[in-house]
């Protein structure tokens, strides 16, 4: 359909209507949601793929420069977001880990590895508090026999 008989149909129709079909085109355009391990890219782009490779070898300014890339090309990928936080917080830049993590939370609330991670870094800055509270998340989220539960009660617990 041309462009310009698009644009007619939906001016014509109800708001409900273009409600639903930008409801559409949102979730035809929203990234599978993957299990986020760098083993496993869910995307074919090239950057992306980069920055999970240079995390494999613990290269964090190359995983850096390579997921921000990415994430100009993919603003609603949760994992690219929590990789990010990642390799910020591996580089002890704990408020750009933050922002990444809360943009990887922000798009999914429930995403595992996020949840995981942010309490780790809740702990390295010494706030225990917000670390249990993401500790709750994921008991809500996957309970106590998910790994990243596991990974973060465990954290907990060492950390003074």
């Amino acid at each position: 359909m041309p462009i310009r008989r698009c644009n007619l149909v939906l001016a014509r129709a109800s708001p409900r209507l273009r409600a639903l079909l930008l409801c559409a085109i949102l979730l035809a355009a929203a990234p599978a949601r993957a299990d986020g391990t760098p083993d496993s890219p869910p995307t074919q782009n090239l950057d992306y793929q980069a920055g999970l490779e240079a995390i494999k070898a613990s290269d964090w300014d190359r995983a850096i420069y390579n997921l921000n890339v990415a994430a100009t090309a993919l603003p609603t990928d949760a994992n690219l977001q929590n990789w990010l936080g990642y390799a910020y917080r591996q580089k002890a830049n704990y408020a750009a880990a933050f922002d990444h993590y809360r943009a990887a939370l922000h798009l999914d609330p429930s995403h595992r590895g996020a949840n995981e991670y942010i309490g780790e870094a809740y702990l390295l800055t010494g706030n225990k508090k917000k670390a249990r509270e993401h500790l709750a998340a994921l008991e809500r989220i996957c309970g106590k026999q998910c790994k990243e539960y596991q990974d973060l009660q465990r954290a907990i617990a060492v950390a003074k």
